[in-house]
Parts: structure tokens; sequence; C-alpha cells
């Protein structure tokens, strides 16, 4: 059987994932430490007395690529080991070592000192390491890893340590790149990109690393320039931490179309960092029938998005490349999709770049938690019109309250961490209930970090009545307009369906094959595939349908329901026919869906 990708089998050890992990805030001083470590699994916090073999970091333990083949299981420690040693010159006063991501909770320690711990295992997070580093001596660099799984309330995706139909293989430990960089004392900590369509600015707040100056008075003076295609179009300074408004008259807008990214350049003091802004609004207002529609630079756009795992064969959540992932994007693209809903994970920033520049409209999902699902909360509403009360945290596996606020804390980090991609128009906080718990809570808390973005408060099932769109999931029926539809405000999509699988010989994880209808070949997956568009959702637009979430990108494990194979080698479908379907349905769109002429930039109502 064939389960690696192209990329698997080029992999250099030496030079893993070795591109600048962070997009929209870099710097020219960067260490990689991707690499061949040690690793040894233990019993108890202890460190190894002794070492079990090497492990290929950031594949986790249970990743081929890791070469370690190793599920860490609830109770057990896993202990990564390196040196570190700062090349010559690299120090300017401050050495940060990021990580990308640990699932789920880890301590680090250099020369067993411990340095830093973190909690969560989709988030990026940085340690100090100036003073134990500073000296230019060798030191070694130790991480502890502990990682329940889905034995706790923690976040955990669709990671299952008894894997098997939509439930994947669980994953552990350092899963993205890790590396060091030097900055100066005073130094940009953060970015917030704001583009401002109704009055042609961007505002921008930098954050600083000392929100006061050296004397103590007042804040640190930030230098942002903003340039297109290397043209300066303009400067302002002010202080750190304030809103820094600087206009754009005229600004070329960020589209799936066009995806144009105005170049930004910030200094405060010695530092100096680049990043991009992409000139888009988005939001749901009423088109001139009174259909609630989705809307970008303030016209309706039908979005025909493909439902992404971001699973890997070789590599479960990590991708063998930075062009694994590059590929990925452009295959939907060239199926005729304008958007993707990244399902249940975070990806690496550079993922998010990627669908900047290329122009993908992206859904970010959060990561699902809570305790054992019940079935009849979880699956009964695929077949039954099922809607409970998410305030009965016990119901959706929400009863503790630790892991409730550990949820939100996330919730609102993940926010923060990719609100300045332009590509990400739509926050989902919950899946068909999948540890659901105050979503209308969770739509105050996003909408207040985040107001210009749209909400799908709770896909699938168990609408609570609130954020902008009613998000409905069609399995094993058939889609079928409802008079009601839009009523409410709410744009009206359908954020899963499909599903439909097709087995080929060679490309299969094994003989379970888990879809919502088989197919035998590729014609007719294709057929199929067409004719569920033509037959239900074409008729649907003029009905107030406003877009889709065709499952699903590619074959997943037991998931033989892709468009591609899980290796990435064979399109199950014939994409030209594809591309015609996609696009009768962007046409109907626009021949029903004409804006008024009060939707320019409107933002997502609030409710």
């Amino acid at each position: 059987m064939s389960r690696r990708t192209p990329w698997a089998d080029g992999l250099d050890p030496d030079a893993v994932l070795p591109e600048y992990p962070r997009p929209q805030l870099a710097r020219d001083s960067h260490l990689n430490l991707n690499g061949w470590w040690d690793h040894a699994l233990t019993a108890d916090d202890r460190p190894p007395s002794s070492w079990d073999g090497r492990i290929l970091v950031p594949f986790s333990p249970e990743a081929e690529l890791s070469g370690v083949g190793r599920q860490l299981q609830p109770g057990e420690h896993l202990w990564y080991r390196r040196t570190v040693r700062l090349p010559e010159g690299f120090l300017v006063d401050r050495v940060l070592l990021h990580f990308g991501a640990v699932d789920q909770r880890c301590r680090v320690f250099v020369d067993g000192v411990e340095l830093g711990a973190h909690e969560g295992g989709y988030l990026p997070f940085s340690i100090d390491v100036t003073e134990t580093l500073a000296d230019g001596d060798t030191h070694e660099l130790t991480v502890d890893v502990v990682d329940p799984s889905d034995t706790s309330y923690h976040s955990r995706g669709k990671q299952s340590l008894k894997r098997g139909g939509i439930w994947y293989t669980a994953q552990s430990g350092i899963w993205q790149t890790v590396w060091m960089e030097s900055v100066p004392a005073l130094h940009v900590r953060g970015l917030e990109l704001r583009p401002r369509l109704d009055d042609e600015t961007i505002e921008v707040v930098v954050e600083a690393s000392a929100p006061e100056s050296a004397d103590g008075g007042e804040p640190p003076i930030a230098t942002v320039v903003v340039r297109a295609d290397g043209r300066e179009l303009a400067r302002a300074e002010g202080p750190a931490g304030r809103p820094l408004t600087i206009p754009i008259p005229g600004a070329r807008r960020w589209s799936p179309d066009d995806p144009f990214l105005h170049d930004v350049e910030v200094r405060l003091g010695d530092d100096l960092v680049q990043s991009y802004v992409g000139m888009r609004s988005v939001g749901v207002a009423p088109d001139a029938a009174g259909r609630p529609r989705l809307l970008l630079n303030g016209e309706p756009v039908f979005h025909a998005a493909v439902l992404d795992q971001g699973y890997w064969p070789e590599g479960l959540y990590t991708p063998p490349s930075d062009e694994a992932m590059v590929h990925d994007l452009v295959s939907m693209k060239a199926l005729g999709f304008n958007a993707v809903r990244k399902h249940i994970k975070i990806e690496p920033l550079r993922w998010y770049h990627h669908c900047d520049r290329l122009g993908l409209l992206v859904w970010q999902d959060m990561v699902n938690g809570g305790r054992h699902y019940n079935p009849a909360v979880i699956t009964a509403p695929v077949k039954l019109p099922v809607r409970l009360d998410d305030r009965r945290h016990h119901l959706f596996g929400r009863q503790d309250a630790t892991g409730r606020a550990e949820f939100t804390a996330e919730l609102e980090a993940t926010v923060r961490l990719l609100k300045n991609s332009p590509s990400v128009v739509v926050w989902v906080p919950f899946n068909e209930g999948w540890g659901q718990f105050d979503a209308l809570a969770a739509v105050d808390r996003v909408r207040a970090i985040d107001p210009d973005r749209i909400i799908d408060h709770a896909s699938g099932w168990h609408d609570q009545r609130g954020g902008d769109l009613e998000s409905l999931h069609v399995y094993f029926r058939r889609l079928k307009p409802r008079r009601r539809w839009g009523r409410d405000g709410r744009a009206v999509v359908v954020s899963e369906y499909g599903g439909y699988s097709l087995r080929l010989p060679g490309h299969e994880f094994g003989p379970r094959e888990f879809g919502y209808r088989r197919y035998r070949s590729i014609e007719a997956l294709t057929e199929g595939f067409a004719r569920l568009h033509r037959e239900e959702v074409l008729p649907a637009i003029a009905a107030g349908l406003s877009g889709v979430v065709y499952t699903q990108l590619s074959d997943v494990e037991d998931e033989l329901n892709g468009l591609l194979t899980a290796d990435r080698t064979v399109v199950k479908v014939d994409p030209g026919r594809v591309r015609g379907v996609l696009g009768e349905l962007f046409a109907e769109f626009a021949a029903v869906a004409a804006p008024t002429a009060t939707s320019e930039a409107s933002p997502a109502p609030t409710r």
C-alpha cells in the first residue's frame, strides 16, 4: 500500500522545515533547531538515566517520519534532548527560544534548570534563554512532555487513542518548528494590523517588549512604513501600544482573485521587523431581495470551500515540507474552490501565509476538548432534528470548570494569533456539539477581540441562534431550502456535506472505508459530485444559500472521502468537471445575489 507523500521520500533530516516560521513578524535572526534530537519515554517526571534513541523534530513519536513509531500513553513522559550553541555574532541583546506547538503540556530545561513551561497543544510560545546561552558555550536543551490525549478535558481535536472512522491516530510532543532568534532589549513583541476599507486606512498597534522608554517616561516610538510592489505608500510614527492610523487611499484590495499583499515594515528602537497586510473587509448584509449574504469588500461572494483536516500519512499533524502545504492549497484552487475550512486544528503560521498570498478564504475552527462525548448529542443529529441547550454542560462533556476556562483562554489566544491574516474570514468556535458550551458567550468573546470577522458559533447542529451564520451539516439526506432561511438576519451556509468515498487500491490506509456514499471509479465519483451540486446546491442559492464546505480535501486514514488520495498522488475526480460545476454555482450566485446600495464594506452584525 502506498501511504507516503512524495515529499516524505525526499526529506533531508538536516533541513526539516527550514523556512522562517512566522511570516508576519519576520527578522533576519533565525536559528532553526529542527532535526535529530535524543528521546526517551519514562514513567514519571524524573529525567531519564538513559536515552532510547533519536527522534526527528518536529515529527511526533507516533509519526513514521519521527523514526520512533511509539504511542505516548497517558501518564508517560516523553523527553527530548539536544545541545545548543549560539553561532558567533548571533546574540544582540536577548535570545528567545520559540516552539510552534507542543502537544500537550511541557517543561523546558537548559542544563537541567527549568526555564519555562506551557500547557495547550496547538499554540506557540517562547522562553527567554539569554542568561543561560549568552556565554557562547555549548548547553543541553531538554523538554519534558506529557499528553493525556482524549482521556482528559484538554483540547485534542480529532485525535483518539482508539482511532477509527472519523477519529484519527493520536499524536504527541513537539509537532511544529523549534527555533531561536536574537532581539534587542527593546523589540517588537507583537503586531495588530487592522485594514479599514471604510476610511481607506490601516490601523496598526505595535506591542513593545517594554511598554515604557528606558527613562521611565512615555512609551517608545514606533515607525511604520507601508509599501506596494516596493514603492512606499505611507509612513507614520507614534507611541507603541497605541493605535496608529495610516491612510492608504485607493489601496488595492485583497481577494481570492487578486490576493495582493501590502508590505509593512516596523522599526522600534534598533529592532526592525517585516510584515504584510491585506486590504479587505468581510461581513453579512442583505442582498437586493433581503436575503442575508456573505460579503467580501462590500460585495456578495459565494464561498465554495473544502474541508481540510491537515493530516499527513507519514507526519500526522506535521507536513513533511513547506511545499507539501502549498500543494494542498494549490490543489484546492485548481479544482475551483475559493475557500477552505481548516477543521479542528491550528496550522503552522506558514500555512496561513500561503493562504494569504495564494488567495483562499479561510474558515478557522477552534480545537475541541471536553470529556467523553455522548453519541445522542454528537451523532443522533445527523438524522434527527435535535437541538440542545449548550448551557447543560454535562450533556456536552463540559462538566469541568477548569476545562471550560482553558478552552476559553485558547479561543481568545487563537483569535489573537491569526487575526492579522487577511485570508481568515470566519471563526468557528464549535463543531457538531463536540465539547460545546455557552456558544453565545463565545461569540461575545470573539467579537470583543475581533469585531471585523464572521462567526459561525455552532457548526452543524445544536444551534443556539447566535453568531452570523445558520450553519447546516447535510449527510444522509437531501438539502432542502426552507422559507425561514435568513429571517433572523443570519446568512445560511452548509458547512459540511458530501463526503463521498472512493477506494483506490494502493492508496488506502487499511481495510475499512468511511464515507457517506460509496463510489467505485473516478468517473462515478465525479458524476456523483456533479449531480449533488446541480440538483441540490444550485437550486438552494436563490433561496438564500451563501456558502458550502465540501467534505473533504484528502483521504485521512479510514476516511476515503477525499478529493485527493491521502498520499496526494491521485486526484479522485475529474478536475475540469469539478471546476465547471463550481463555476455554475458562482454564476448562479452572481445572478441572484445583487448587492443593496448600503452593503458596501458592511461589518459582521453584532448580536
